[in-house]
């Protein structure tokens, strides 16, 4: 593995903050003018500190170089670009995680825009809100529909997907930046009457037109190639308890289905699988097999994986497949549900990253925090396409996973337990709340705790209730 750039990183950082580039200034984990104010990062070298910034909790330091080339290609970014462009999206979601949480049911979405994703929006339906937006460095936009809203409506189509069909309406989301559910049709006729099985105001609903026809991207590679009949690929390698094994996607196999590995070793069988409805599932292997916290990169590099904080709509996103190599895009929604031959998946993430047959179940992965495996998609990476990914968390916690990672380890023994309901190898969602050290606390963004990501370690992670 190639040794990672923090002195380079660093001094990236530095220049966009002196500049003013970074519109987070001032928020919490973001560098100010003044070294005295309360909204500065303590110092990683401050013997008296041992709070993260939102950047360092989300490993930003620790980003693969075949990561950030691969950015810099395909998002058309320069060195100091790229790096910027992961510090701020790690301090995004911090800050949008808190002002979710503080608007409740009036927040409407957030997202990040501009080249180093130096701006962030964050929508709500209540004008009163917009000091408080601005308050935390973001723009405001009042729009008309909470997110709980449109949320809902969606869980209403993917309700009336099961028995209405759609397989010429594809594709259906939330889109926080038109404040809209967009159904995606090859046909409208289609759309119109997904939406009105499901009972959903009209009014919520924006109809795009499409030539889309997803398909699950059966023939693939992620990080390596492993084989079942057919051909799939790693997601990430994980454990559970003592087992090691990895996570991938459910179309390329049932449980009980035998695996061979990318040498045509013998090597594990399917424990679980969910196709569709969702496109998720794990492998454990035989003990010729280490599970290893790295994906393959560009040219064989290994990358490695920090752990799997959800990264926002915006935000960049990079995909290792072994038929088309690293490719690097954008998220373009969560929370999608996608109609294959097959049936309807739900739940998955929208990207502009392109792929190919060969690339399935394999690694989608944002700086260095892993974000789901890759399910289907459209378009090829000569003319561009779309692709979807089961997001990485939701699995984890399905199967209870624990994710394999540069950083993650027993806690240490000689380290006296501060008590309280938060646990290493936990899956939480924005929302959650934990108690620590005797205090409360509320989670800002979907991870996977480990070792050293304690809710008073993590400002990015953890917001004290």
């Amino acid at each position: 593995m190639l040794p990672t750039h923090p002195r380079r990183l660093a001094a990236a950082c530095a220049a966009v903050t002196a500049a003013g580039a970074l519109v987070f200034a001032g928020l919490p984990g973001a560098a100010s003018a003044s070294p005295s104010s309360p909204a500065s990062p303590s110092s990683p070298s401050s013997p008296s500190s041992s709070r993260l910034s939102p950047a360092e909790s989300a490993a930003v330091g620790k980003t693969s170089p075949g990561v950030l080339k691969a950015m810099q290609r395909d998002l058309g970014l320069t060195s100091a670009q790229a790096e910027a462009r992961l510090v701020n999206e790690a301090e995004a979601g911090a800050v949008a995680g808190a002002l979710h949480n503080a608007l409740g049911r009036d927040f409407a979405g957030a997202w990040v825009h501009g080249t180093t994703s130096a701006r962030l929006t964050v929508a709500t339906t209540d004008a009163a809100d917009v000091p408080a937006i601005e308050a935390r460095g973001a723009r405001a936009a009042v729009v008309g529909h909470s997110l709980t809203r449109l949320d809902a409506a969606k869980a209403r189509l993917d309700r009336a997907a099961k028995r209405t069909a759609t397989r010429d309406a594809p594709v259906w989301y939330v889109d926080v930046r038109s404040n809209a559910v967009v159904v995606r049709a090859v046909k409208t006729s289609a759309a119109k009457s997904l939406v009105a099985a499901a009972g959903v105001d009209s009014s919520l609903v924006r109809v795009e037109r499409t030539s889309e026809r997803p398909r699950p991207l059966y023939d693939l590679v992620g990080g390596e190639a492993y084989y079942m009949g057919g051909r799939c690929s790693i997601g990430f390698p994980i454990t559970k308890g003592s087992q090691q094994g990895f996570a991938t996607a459910g179309h390329c196999g049932r449980a009980g289905t035998a695996t061979t590995g990318y040498n045509q070793v013998a090597q594990g069988t399917f424990q679980a699988s969910v196709f569709p409805g969702n496109d998720m599932a794990w492998v454990a292997t035989n003990t010729q097999w280490t599970a290893t916290p790295y994906v393959k990169g560009q040219g064989g590099q290994r990358v490695g994986v920090g752990g799997s904080t959800q990264s926002p709509v915006g935000a960049s996103i990079c995909r290792s497949g072994s038929t088309t190599g690293w490719h690097c895009g954008t998220i373009s929604q969560h929370n999608t549900s996608v109609t294959y031959p097959e049936g309807t998946i739900s739940g998955v993430t929208r990207t502009t990253v392109c792929a190919e047959p060969g690339d399935s179940g394999g690694s989608y992965i944002s700086g260095s925090q892993a974000q789901g495996v890759t399910s289907g998609g459209s378009g090829n990476c000569s003319s561009g396409g779309t692709t979807y990914h089961q997001p990485i968390n939701p699995l984890l916690q399905r199967f209870a996973l624990t994710l394999k990672t540069t950083g993650g380890g027993d806690p240490d023994p000689g380290e006296p337990e501060p008590g309280g309901t938060w646990a290493a190898g936990k899956v939480y969602a924005a929302g959650d709340t934990v108690t620590y050290g005797g205090s409360t606390y509320r989670c800002l963004q979907g991870h996977q705790a480990q070792p050293g990501w304690e809710p008073p370690n993590t400002p990015a992670l953890w917001q004290r209730a």
